[in-house]
């Protein structure tokens, strides 16, 4: 019983490395500056160019984190006022995405997430306020690089069809 599970095991191993490979030879293509982006990895690249779901439908960065539910809102009564936090709603799956790479950029010393980080701590903010501005501010380059990545696939298709023929 426990060898048939094994060959199972090996066996499915073994198709999560080819699929893995056709996923990062897509990505590499699709959203080659996002994969260049310090702490995101091949999955989190293709999840977060799958759940945009098309960054050409939102107008700003601001819509596309808000729509990660990662726009800060404000929450305050009495005398603490100032103080956000991060929306319940919002894209799941696009805010793990977005987290993964903030924790990991936080945890990279020469990294420029890790700098600022480190800054707002200084500033005085609690270790939830500071992982949500950097996430606020990593959804802001996402946005632009996948903005980017949109516009050279766009050009690009425009001139191969011409081409292949």
């Amino acid at each position: 019983m426990a060898i048939k599970e094994v060959a199972a095991i090996a066996a499915l191993t073994v198709e999560i490395n080819e699929v893995y490979k056709q996923l990062s030879a897509l990505v590499a293509v699709a959203v080659p500056s996002l994969v260049a982006l310090p702490g995101c990895g091949i999955l989190s690249a293709a999840k977060l160019l799958g759940e945009s779901a098309g960054i050409s439908r939102f107008g700003t960065e601001a819509q596309f984190a808000r729509h990660a539910g990662i726009a800060p809102v404000p929450v305050w009564s009495g005398k603490s006022a100032g103080r956000h936090r991060l929306t319940r709603s919002g894209n799941r799956q696009l805010n793990a995405a977005v987290h993964r790479i903030a924790l990991t950029q936080s945890r990279m010393p020469d990294s420029l997430g890790h700098a600022y980080y480190a800054k707002k701590r200084a500033e005085g903010k609690k270790s939830r306020e500071a992982m949500r501005c950097l996430k606020r501010r990593l959804v802001r380059t996402i946005f632009h690089r996948l903005v980017t990545d949109h516009a050279a696939r766009s050009h690009t298709e425009i001139l191969v069809p011409g081409a292949a023929a």
